[in-house]
């Protein structure tokens, strides 16, 4: 069990939740004090691994960018395991990091780099990624020659005190939190695994070749034969209120839905023809997206009288059910989609490269037992990713409160 206990004077503080155990002010210090600027460079060219620092964490170059930004990575700073990096741009955003995933490798010389050596480098390594870290460099900046643009002042970073408790107790916070940290990787892992497993499942089910279920009955036949398109109500973001009618924006089939609608975060007070209201079943697919394999989607409303809205069609039709017209346009013709889809910066798809597409799907019987397999898939899909979201809190939480 931790205390929950808060108390400060000018020279010593007490944050707000602690273990048991530790009742010593936590005594603040110079943070100039904790850390030591190095810059050791690189000789050669790829001399080492190219990594970039990056407000969500330590990243390499390749996960972030498709190239290495600059002609030339020699001469370019290089660091280990524990080594604290900081922006001199975006530090005041909170482009701050001490690098526990890579036992080494470089980084751009626009980065500060900084061996710690007054502190625990696990808990420094937590706090620069909690709400008072963010304040505390903030703090240590200026306004810069434009609005989102901020100076640091490395006189006053420096000389700013970072308040810490004993070395026991900075050792018993950053176990607990690396504890913490490690579970949530484990946690996100898991859920990956089981969304590959789910695609994995998906294409298996829905192929003649490959499908399991014994006396499937395949049959091919072309999109626009099993039903027919509709374009979406023409209501943007601007028609969003609070309350009203349920509503879903073809933008959203990218960020908040799956293959199967069953809730709807966004009302609007807008009334539409019944045309734009959904049907149970309905099948959603956008028309406009920034890249051909993002345009290759679609979701399946299970939802009746939802306003869908925007660059979005409507796809109805009674012979297959929408489910597994969304789990095939998302897993098995999706690649096929995106051959179809014209033009560069925004990608465009018709209505009528859509009806030309070639499906096979299975017998009535058989798409039930799939759906009801996929079902329960997806709930133990989104009972893991709760977790995950309960886990991420908690951290979150106890961050805003274990340190000061």
């Amino acid at each position: 069990m931790m205390a929950n206990v808060s108390s400060s004077n000018g020279l010593e503080k007490r944050p707000k939740l602690r273990f048991p155990g530790f009742d010593e002010p936590w005594h603040g210090k110079p943070f100039g004090d904790l850390i030591q600027e190095y810059s050791d460079r690189t000789q050669t060219e790829d001399e080492d691994t190219l990594l970039s620092a990056a407000i969500e964490g330590m990243f390499l170059n390749s996960e972030l960018f498709g190239h290495q930004r600059g002609a030339s990575n020699k001469g370019y700073k290089k660091i280990k395991y524990g080594t604290m990096v900081l922006s001199t741009q975006n530090l005041h955003l909170g482009n701050a990091n001490v690098n526990l995933r890579f036992k080494n490798g470089m980084v751009s010389p626009a980065y500060k780099t900084y061996d710690i050596t007054g502190c625990s480098i696990e808990l420094l390594a937590h706090w620069i990624k909690s709400d008072a870290a963010k304040h505390f460099f903030y703090n240590a900046t200026t306004v810069g020659a434009s609005m989102c643009r901020r100076n640091v002042e490395w006189k006053t970073l420096y000389e700013q005190p970072l308040f810490l408790p004993s070395t026991d107790e900075q050792d018993k916070i950053a176990s607990f939190l690396s504890f913490l940290t490690q579970r949530i990787d484990a946690q996100q892992k898991y859920v990956a695994t089981l969304k590959k497993y789910k695609r994995g499942a998906v294409r298996c089910l829905l192929s003649a070749k490959s499908c399991p279920l014994r006396n499937a009955r395949w049959t091919t036949a072309k999109m626009g034969e099993l039903g027919s398109f509709v374009k979406g109500a023409p209501l943007s973001k601007a028609d969003i209120s609070e309350d009203g009618t349920p509503f879903i924006l073809y933008g959203e089939l990218y960020t908040t839905y799956n293959e199967v609608v069953t809730s709807v975060k966004r009302r609007t007070q807008a009334q539409v023809d019944e045309t734009f209201l959904s049907r149970v079943g309905d099948v959603v697919i956008p028309t406009s997206g920034e890249t051909p394999e993002e345009i290759s989607t679609a979701s399946c409303v299970m939802l009746p009288n939802v306003i869908l809205a925007g660059d979005l069609y409507i796809f109805r039709g009674d012979k297959v059910d929408g489910r597994i017209m969304s789990y095939l346009l998302n897993h098995v013709v999706n690649a096929k989609i995106a051959r179809i889809a014209q033009g560069k910066s925004v990608v465009h798809i018709q209505a009528s490269e859509l009806c030309k597409l070639t499906l096979t799907y299975p017998d009535k019987s058989t798409q039930n037992t799939i759906i009801g397999f996929l079902s329960s898939l997806d709930d133990r899909i989104m009972n893991e990713e709760n977790a995950l979201a309960f886990l991420s809190d908690l951290k979150e939480g106890l961050l805003q409160q274990l340190f000061i």
